[in-house]
């Protein structure tokens, strides 16, 4: 049995993991007949190793989430399967944009003001660097916002997993 879904967590993109006693390719297409039986209104996508779950576009919020399943061979026999919820890859790249670009600013700029500390001038760009760590500080509000947003969506997704996998013995 799956251990609960994280569906409010403090982590950007909750997870969770199991391990089940079929090789990968039987696990694969069990989940794949699982969802398609028990959640047919979702979209499943079906990639070697990999499933994502997401919900039909008449439902799709800005904040809605969408389950990534990595199945993978475990060590020692059976499947790893690895869920990962998460927005959409739209308003994922926005957050991974936004974080690259405020923590590189935010670590040049605290370079730069520090240097300019040091040599007693005005160090102007320990301000920026400042601005940077509240931008990334809102950036990671608005991540929860979204995740509290999407809890019941996110909910929906885990069901419909927990409904697909109950056919697969977990591994003991």
């Amino acid at each position: 049995m799956p251990r609960p879904a994280p569906l409010s967590s403090f982590r950007v993109r909750p997870r969770f993991e199991q391990v089940v006693a079929a090789p990968p390719e039987t696990a694969h297409a069990a989940l794949l007949r699982g969802l398609a039986e028990h959640a047919p209104a979702l979209v499943v996508k079906s990639f070697p190793g990999f499933i994502g779950l997401h919900l039909p576009d008449a439902e799709r919020r800005h904040w809605s989430p969408r389950l990534f399943l990595s199945v993978d061979a475990a060590p020692g026999g059976g499947t790893r399967i690895e869920g990962i919820y998460g927005p959409e890859i739209e308003v994922w790249s926005i957050f991974l944009y936004g974080y690259l670009g405020t923590g590189l600013l935010g670590i040049f700029s605290g370079i730069y003001g520090t240097c300019q500390h040091l040599l007693g001038q005005r160090p102007w760009g320990l301000w920026v660097c400042g601005g940077m760590s509240v931008g990334a500080l809102l950036l990671y509000l608005f991540a929860q916002l979204g995740q509290k947003l999407g809890a019941h969506q996110t909910y929906r997704l885990h069901e419909a997993y927990t409904a697909a996998v109950g056919d697969l013995a977990p591994k003991a």
